[in-house]
């Protein structure tokens, strides 16, 4: 295996800081937009950070992913919020960027929660089923050309592309420790083979937006609740109860997702008494949600039997199983941020991010893939998608539109 450079785009410059207004209209836009769960979330990211705004470059969004997939938690919200905070340099941006890709999908899972409490009933139809599918297949198109740029910058030699490959064969076959297997030989090997990037350092990076005692309170606030929530709601049950419940879903969960699923079911749903087919038909609803698939906690915690039920049992399910994710990945990024200065660390984060392109292609396999191209044409709507991202850079947003379009009429026609 040859070694290799670890080297950042040339044309690229540090991002500049931003505001916190304008870090949450924009994370607003995707709240709305990024359809296809979280590994089409990181496409979208990746077109709008990287691509089009360059708030970040190849590498560093990289690494930033590959530090989200390490830790318990929403990875893609993970990444949003670490995001946030690196623009405005606060944990300000990071509020900012969790409420606007958040509130879109968790105020619309409040709202259906509210209507099946009250009886109403839900859109349904072939039409409504072709616009789904469409938003499925604009999710193929996404991922696809994040795998395919990302590729291109993170492994331009035989040894990083070999480390993809290897990561893509180890996680393809599915599971959340695969993702972590495949990141760390990533790691172990990129210091066999990429020992230029030792040799050389790392580029600089800059001290970092968060200081390590903010870290370390960070850190030790994930570690107090986590101990301290089982028994203020043994005590005082209610709305503690709730939040205990929902924060140690968020704490014990990786890869986020569906993922999270069986263990709200565990942990939240059969304890509370929420009916089985309850939970499924908002387990259906928020696989057409855009966001975060987490926001599923607003349909629970608006249909809990006993109070706090309604939209304040939803604002808690929602701020409780967020809140952990986002604790550790503002308490490791000051951390983070030192260690890949190191060049042996350099030197890792190469391999490591080579298995991220790796792990990505698995992801555009299984589950996008999958479950939405099962006919000739839903081929040739996603090979469309990815066009009109790739060679005429049409918006995410636009093309998700187009998509959602397009599969409706045919459902339409089929009728």
């Amino acid at each position: 295996m040859h070694a290799c450079k670890y080297r950042e785009r040339s044309d690229e410059e540090p991002p500049h800081s931003g505001g916190v207004l304008e870090v949450f209209l924009v994370f607003l836009r995707l709240g709305f937009t990024a359809f296809g769960g979280p590994a089409a979330h990181i496409g979208y990211f990746r077109e709008a950070f990287v691509l089009r705004r360059r708030w970040l470059s190849e590498a560093d969004f990289a690494a930033l992913i590959a530090l989200c997939q390490f830790l318990p938690g929403p990875g893609s919200s993970q990444a949003g919020f670490a995001i946030g905070v690196q623009r405005t340099g606060g944990i300000g941006g990071g509020i900012a960027a969790f409420l606007g890709f958040t509130a879109p999908s968790a105020v619309i899972m409040t709202a259906l929660a509210t209507a099946l409490a009250s009886g109403a009933g839900a859109l349904q139809g072939p039409v409504a089923a072709g616009a789904l599918h469409g938003l499925k297949l604009t999710a193929v198109a996404v991922v696809a050309h994040a795998v395919w740029g990302m590729a291109r910058l993170l492994t331009p030699d035989r040894a990083r592309a070999t480390i993809a490959l290897a990561a893509l064969a180890i996680v393809t076959p599915g599971g959340v420790a695969t993702q972590l297997l495949a990141i760390g030989a990533g790691g172990l090997l990129g210091l066999v083979a990429c020992r230029d990037a030792a040799a050389n350092g790392a580029p600089a990076i800059g001290r970092g937006p968060v200081s390590r005692r903010a870290g370390t309170v960070a850190l030790a606030a994930f570690a107090g609740l986590f101990l301290l929530l089982p028994a203020a709601a043994s005590l005082w049950g209610g709305g503690f109860s709730l939040f205990s419940a929902f924060y140690r879903t968020g704490s014990l969960v990786f890869g986020g997702g569906h993922v999270v699923l069986p263990l709200l079911q565990a942990e939240v749903a059969a304890p509370a008494g929420v009916a089985p087919d309850v939970f499924l038909t908002g387990y259906a609803l928020a696989q057409a949600m855009p966001g975060p698939m987490f926001a599923f906690a607003a349909w629970l915690g608006a249909l809990m039997p006993s109070p706090p039920t309604g939209a304040l049992g939803a604002a808690l399910a929602v701020l409780a199983i967020f809140l952990p994710g986002q604790l550790l990945v503002f308490g490791t990024l000051p951390f983070w941020t030192r260690l890949r200065a190191n060049p042996r660390a350099a030197a890792a984060m190469a391999g490591a991010n080579a298995a991220v392109v790796g792990i990505l292609g698995a992801a555009l396999y299984q589950p996008l893939w999958t479950s939405a191209i099962f006919t000739p044409r839903d081929f040739v709507l996603a090979v469309a998608g990815f066009l009109l991202l790739a060679v005429w850079k049409v918006p995410p947003w636009s093309v998700a539109l187009a998509g959602a379009g397009a599969s409706a009429l045919l459902a339409l026609l089929a009728v």
